[in-house]
């Protein structure tokens, strides 16, 4: 029997909540059961679960292939890691890692208020901005009206 570790969803529509279990590999996802690992709810942050790391470890050594979802559960569990020492032959204590709520993000509505300060210091900039415009629109024009003062003596 080709084991498999993957997620059994047991949450109602629209609340999704799951087990990590063992299954018959050839089984649909919601099929009966051989072994139960533990819980994994993901509308938590950071997502939540509690794996039975002892028996995880015991079908992954006895040949049970995870499904990518189940795999990086187990691998935030720290399980992957001692079935990779105990493959080599090494004893290693599970260890869960920690995982850290995701920090909120900058919302647009906490940019648009520091746009308008942001307007506001262009605007002072702009002053002298538009003087030194002015003096240099005046340049131009000043050395137009030389050039054409001196294309009419070119003429005669």
């Amino acid at each position: 029997m080709p084991a498999k570790i993957r997620l059994k969803k047991v949450g109602r529509k629209g609340q999704p909540s799951y087990r990590v279990v063992v299954l018959d590999g050839r089984k649909p996802r919601d099929a009966k059961v051989v072994a139960d690992l533990g819980p994994y709810d993901p509308k938590t942050n950071p997502p939540t679960f509690e794996i039975d790391g002892e028996a995880a470890l015991k079908w992954l050594l006895d040949g049970a292939k995870p499904t990518r979802a189940a795999r990086n559960i187990l691998s935030n569990a720290g399980v992957l890691a001692a079935w990779d020492a105990a493959k080599r032959g090494k004893t290693v204590t599970i260890e869960a890692k920690e995982l850290k709520a995701d920090e909120p993000k900058k919302q647009p509505a906490a940019e648009v208020k520091e746009t308008p300060k942001a307007e506001e210091a262009p605007e002072v900039e702009e002053a002298p901005k538009a003087e030194e415009t002015a003096e240099a629109e005046e340049a131009p024009k000043a050395e137009e009206t030389a050039e054409a003062e001196e294309e009419p003596k070119e003429e005669a």
